[in-house]
């Protein structure tokens, strides 16, 4: 299992050289990959060009780009461009995100999420390896060739459900989690994603498994601090479905936290049920949790 580093969003008025210092840093630790959310805040795929082209090669990667505001030939353009800059570094993680944002801050219908991520991805990856691509969805068309250098880049999806995971196996590298424990990842992701790959006749797939971690002597109040920082995901549906699954409670309850030797059983867990790359989303006590999943990375 690789071991990446999930990229806090920096304050201040230089939030991409601070950036950059993180990348520089994950890279300088051991770490395989480093991978930045996309909200409401910094663009993903900007930010990590801005700053990645000044920091040590590492892998980057995006934990995800909404698909539904960008048309799919724009975003391969662009993720095309990013991966040229970067000189073959990027992983391009996209999601759904959720009906709330979607329908009620960007406008658009959230009607059949599976058909257009179907829609999305038979566009996507085509455009991205510098095909022609004609295409005539029901919402998405598409008639162009791009020239853009940098194809060739893993496209990952953010897949839970069982349809998704199908899909994600059938045509994409693999899944960017969140919100997913152990117990999930092995019953539910791991086997539906690889059967699918196997009858498509694709690698296995990339299962890339973002959690939040904390090594402290006091797990309880690390569970109500994950509950308390990370409470939204406990109520969005697709992350909800996650939990209840894993049988958690909050999202706090499959956050890695404890103790080194608790934490370290953790991990190994998560590489037993099918994780490839984990990635850590520290939230509290920095210095002694990065510390512990430096020594994981470098093995």
């Amino acid at each position: 299992m690789r071991y990446g580093y999930f990229l806090n969003e920096p304050k201040g008025s230089d939030p991409i050289g601070g950036l950059r210092d993180q990348i520089a840093q994950a890279a300088a630790d051991g770490f395989t990959s480093a991978w930045l959310s996309n909200i409401f805040g910094l663009d993903a795929i900007t930010a990590l060009v801005a700053a990645g082209v000044q920091a040590p090669p590492i892998e980057l990667g995006t934990a995800v780009v909404p698909t539904y505001p960008r048309h799919p030939a724009v975003l391969a353009q662009q993720a095309m461009t990013a991966n040229a800059a970067l000189g073959g570094r990027l992983a391009l993680g996209i999601g759904l995100s959720h009906q709330i944002v979607i329908e009620n801050m960007y406008g658009y219908s959230f009607e059949r999420p599976g058909r257009h991520m179907k829609e999305y991805l038979d566009v996507l990856i085509p455009a991205s390896r510098g095909e022609h691509v004609r295409y005539q969805g029901e919402t998405i068309k598409a008639d162009l060739k791009l020239s853009t250098p940098g194809a060739g880049f893993p496209v990952l999806v953010a897949a839970l459900g069982p349809r998704m995971l199908k899909l994600a196996g059938t045509v994409a590298d693999g899944t960017v989690l969140w919100m997913t424990g152990p117990r999930t990842v092995a019953e539910h992701v791991a086997p539906a994603i690889t059967a699918a790959a196997a009858e498509a006749g694709r690698p296995a797939p990339r299962i890339v498994c973002a959690l939040p971690v904390c090594v402290t002597d006091d797990p309880e109040g690390a569970v109500a601090r994950a509950d308390e920082i990370f409470q939204v995901y406990g109520q969005l549906p697709s992350y909800r479905a996650m939990l209840d699954r894993e049988g958690a409670a909050t999202p706090g309850n499959v956050a890695v936290v404890g103790d080194e030797k608790t934490v370290l059983a953790r991990l190994e867990e998560l590489e037993r049920a099918g994780v490839t790359d984990f990635v850590g989303s520290v939230f509290a006590e920095r210095e002694r949790t990065r510390s512990l999943l430096i020594g994981a990375a470098k093995g």
